[in-house]
């Protein structure tokens, strides 16, 4: 499964930096590594309730994903440009946590991956859970959001990684 691949290919680039380079930002508006890993740890965990919300909701939707949602989906992966957040909790991530801490994020999300991966196939798929941007997703389309959201913040992470090589 390739969401273990980025699990794991965050969590040994994790492991190589220092406290400092972890901290670091580059300039104003701009992430460090730090907070872009909070952010993965705290957004998949989201995608990951939301899963859960839609195994647990009693009553089919029918409506479907906006013009966005459906773009995304037949892309299969968000497009190669920087997208710009509203506010909010897993938008504004912190600049606080250790290595460790992060480690365990990762290791949190890797198991509500793997408790899911395989109940899937027996959620109804007209069980949905509205997602802001790209309408009503079901818990399929929801659990795929993890693996695209972790593969899109891979360029992100090189860009930061250069950032504070300079």
């Amino acid at each position: 499964m390739s969401d273990q691949k980025w699990i794991e290919t965050y969590k040994c680039s994790l492991q190589s930096y220092s406290l400092e380079q972890l901290r670091h930002i580059s300039e104003q508006g701009v992430w460090s590594l730090g907070q872009m890993y909070n952010h993965l740890i705290l957004a998949s965990l989201d995608y990951l309730d939301q899963v859960e919300m839609c195994a647990a909701a009693g009553e089919e939707q029918k409506l479907g994903k906006t013009e966005a949602g459906e773009h995304l989906y037949q892309l299969g992966g968000f497009p190669p440009i920087k997208i710009k957040l509203p506010d909010g909790p897993a938008n504004s991530p912190s600049n606080t946590e250790s290595i460790e801490d992060l480690m365990r994020g990762l290791d949190q999300v890797w198991q509500k991956i793997k408790e899911w991966e395989g109940k899937l196939n027996t959620i109804n798929p007209n069980y949905k859970v509205k997602h802001a941007g790209f309408g009503w997703l079901n818990a399929q389309e929801w659990f795929a959001l993890v693996d695209m959201h972790l593969r899109h913040h891979l360029r992100q992470k090189c860009e930061l990684e250069e950032g504070y090589k300079q």
